[in-house]
């Protein structure tokens, strides 16, 4: 198994940039799985986040910086942006890096709200999405729902999110401060039909505002309020229906942002929580009109007690330890099975000899039995050795002593994760810089 990511995130580069990354990203990974550069791939994009996810063939002629640097390039190219910068830019993580990584973006600790729950959804969200276009191997599965149970514990065992901060709350907050009135009284038109747009719609509910509205570039403005409540907005409704609100709220990431001409006049609050902007930074110099951006956000966005923190972190490492073993021990599972295969080969053969040279006798079951028990006792040693080395972390040496030795070929791990019901959720220089997780 050899795992690897790329980030880009709030923490190193602008929002924009994220976003024309993740536009870039769209369909990279699920290429790189059909031409057989990858065995698997996920991608996790979300408003602060581009995350790709990759698990290279199990050969020895896989470099995993040399793919690292090919798929930032290839992301490069689609986005529009200069390779070497996208190269310095995205964050490079391999082997036991990775795990540590997700468990703690999907524990909130990465987030610009630190805490925030909606991360946790957005990783099981991803994996749903890989599973459904056939990108996500059996150990990405395993990865992903190892983060789904770490983000539980997290949640279970520490203050951290406690006080149900997201980025929609705190926006919405922002947003309370600087418009006048009271929600009752506010009537609020949302952009968007996706996750983020159900999210807002609870969060305005929860402050007690009933007049929402809900527009949709794509159409689908009816099915959505169907489900979740509001009243749709049609193309010719939506400039009757700007007028009419008091905060505007951006969750879609339309293909261009509403220019500030569009907007009529009179006082408002416009809340832009969409990854690629929903409306022209302009709209900020409109008279009467306060704009919210996710930058905004994460500027006011109140930090967590460091007790809370350092607990999370504490369990975080514990998981990515834990998976980490894990994984080795099935590795080193695989290469007792082959070492034991082996051998018990070579004794079949003997015994296949003595038996034609000697025929059969009255000693030839003590015979076997004696062997057998002498095989058993040789293979005792390196078996409890495999344990030792698995536990520190030490397993590629023991199957590639094994290779050098016996020429075994140690196979892959079998699992079935991959297999299972797509929407069970179990619960997140010249090359990509390499950064240290944590």
């Amino acid at each position: 198994m050899v795992l690897f990511c790329l980030v880009a995130s709030h923490r190193t580069v602008d929002l924009n940039t994220v976003a024309r990354l993740s536009t870039g990203a769209l369909g990279v990974a699920e290429d790189a799985v059909s031409r057989g550069a990858l065995t698997g791939a996920v991608t996790l994009s979300t408003c602060n986040r581009l995350e790709l996810y990759g698990e290279l063939p199990d050969r020895g002629d896989c470099d995993v910086t040399l793919a690292q640097q090919r798929l930032a390039e290839r992301v490069a190219e689609r986005a529009g942006l200069d390779e070497r910068f996208v190269l310095e830019t995205m964050d490079a993580y391999q082997g036991a890096e990775v795990p540590r990584h997700l468990f703690t973006v999907v524990s909130g600790l990465e987030s610009a709200v630190v805490g925030e729950r909606e991360i946790t959804g957005q990783v099981r969200r991803a994996l749903t999405q890989a599973r459904q276009s056939g990108t996500a191997s059996p150990h990405l599965v395993q990865l992903f729902e190892a983060a789904a149970r770490t983000a539980r514990e997290v949640g279970a065992q520490t203050g951290l999110g406690e006080r149900g901060r997201s980025i929609v709350s705190v926006a919405l907050d922002l947003a309370d401060d600087i418009t006048p009135g009271r929600w009752p009284q506010r009537h609020a038109l949302v952009f968007g039909t996706g996750a983020y747009a159900g999210a807002t719609m609870a969060a305005l509910r929860d402050r007690g505002c009933a007049d929402i509205e809900v527009y949709s570039g794509s159409g689908r403005a009816q099915q959505f309020t169907d489900q979740r409540g509001g009243s749709p907005v049609t193309d010719a409704g939506l400039h009757a229906a700007l007028r009419r609100a008091d905060v505007i709220i951006g969750c879609s990431g339309g293909s261009a942002p509403m220019p500030a001409s569009a907007f009529p006049g009179g006082p408002r609050t416009v809340v832009d929580l969409a990854l690629a902007r929903d409306f022209d930074p302009a709209v900020a110099d409109l008279p009467g009109v306060e704009l919210i951006t996710l930058e905004s956000v994460r500027v006011a966005a109140p930090e967590e007690t460091r007790e809370s923190v350092v607990a999370a972190r504490e369990i975080v490492d514990r998981a990515a330890r834990g998976f980490e073993a894990a994984q080795n021990a099935r590795s080193m599972d695989q290469a007792i099975v082959a070492l034991r295969k082996h051998t018990m080969a070579v004794l079949d053969a003997e015994l296949e000899k003595v038996r034609a040279h000697h025929g059969c006798t009255g000693a030839e079951e003590q015979i076997e039995l004696a062997m057998r028990r002498m095989v058993k006792s040789l293979l005792h040693t390196p078996t409890v050795r495999a344990r030792q080395l698995a536990a520190e972390g030490r397993a590629d040496e023991y199957i590639t002593g094994l290779e050098a030795l016996y020429g075994l070929e140690v196979a892959p791990q079998q699992d079935t994760a991959a297999d299972q019901d797509p929407s069970a959720e179990r619960f997140p220089s010249d090359t990509p810089r390499s950064r240290a997780a944590g």
